[in-house]
């Protein structure tokens, strides 16, 4: 399968009170792997990347090329976006020409009224296109690609105004954050997200920051209209953690452990573990696709 768009994915989790899980990518055996659960579990899936790991790994036309040919060779038969997460307006416009199938335009840490305008120009470039488009309004905690947001909670007027630029879902800060949670996190504000969820429509939701959210908070999110969930912290956290075990036992010091395939497999095996408990125990997406 090609890969599309994220709207209707979103839309119909939203209609089946379910989410898509947005699994960062950033190598070649985290990519590889993700599809290989998505596709064993029959989930949709978005693989996220920021322009970060767009420029580790090459460029846009590099992740782009490596996706597609990893649909096509693996026979990948459920719903892939490629989404650009926390895109810059520049990066926006790149991903689109080199094949990403859904954008997210980062607009939060302007002034409202620069945030709607530029919105307004990457929805017209990507919709004549097919692409879909993520906005952001009220910062999330913590840093990423350099945007530092301190997880105050959106303006539910603020996220109307931003809804009816005609983006596809959207991002509202609800007390979520990137990183890992600190021990005095207050946890999401529901009140909050309904405000939100009555202000905008509908429109399918996105929960950044989700690692290390509790379960119970994050289906009672999907329940009130999140429909996407991101997810980068904690693989990263679950595969350090197990390639570190693996050279502490010192398995790459027998034979070829020392071979990246080998040194990299418990790592890549941490994360397949993961996602594959997301989509069934959290987001419900299991057999969805």
């Amino acid at each position: 399968m090609a890969l599309v768009s994220a709207k209707q994915m979103l839309n119909d989790a939203r209609d089946g009170h379910y989410a898509v899980g947005a699994f960062n990518i950033n190598n070649l055996e985290w990519t590889k792997l993700i599809l290989e659960v998505v596709e064993e579990l029959k989930s949709p899936v978005m693989l996220g990347v920021s322009e970060g790991a767009v420029k580790y790994m090459g460029g846009f036309n590099v992740v782009a090329d490596m996706v597609k040919a990893l649909v096509e060779a693996l026979n990948i038969s459920v719903p892939v976006a490629l989404h650009l997460d926390h895109g810059s307006y520049e990066g926006s416009f790149k991903a689109i020409e080199a094949g990403f199938t859904s954008v997210m335009y980062d607009g939060s840490h302007l002034p409202l009224e620069e945030n709607l305008q530029k919105t307004r120009e990457v929805v017209a470039y990507a919709h004549e296109r097919g692409i879909s488009v993520e906005a952001e309004v009220g910062s999330i905690g913590g840093e990423e690609d350099g945007i530092v947001g301190a997880g105050e909670l959106a303006d539910p007027k603020e996220c109307q105004l931003l809804a009816d630029t005609g983006i596809d879902f959207l991002a509202a800060g609800i007390g979520n954050i990137h990183g890992k949670y600190p021990a005095n996190w207050a946890g999401l504000s529901f009140d909050q997200l309904e405000k939100i969820q009555a202000s905008t429509n509908g429109k399918p939701l996105v929960l950044h920051g989700g690692s290390g959210i509790p379960v119970e908070q994050v289906k009672k999110a999907i329940s009130l209209g999140v429909s996407k969930v991101n997810v980068n912290t904690e693989l990263q956290l679950e595969f350090a953690a197990a390639t570190r075990k693996y050279i502490e036992e010192g398995k790459d010091q027998i034979g070829k452990g020392y071979d990246p395939r080998k040194l990299l497999k418990a790592g890549t095996d941490a994360i397949q573990a993961k996602v594959e408990d997301m989509n069934k125990n959290y987001f419900g997406c299991a057999d969805k696709a």
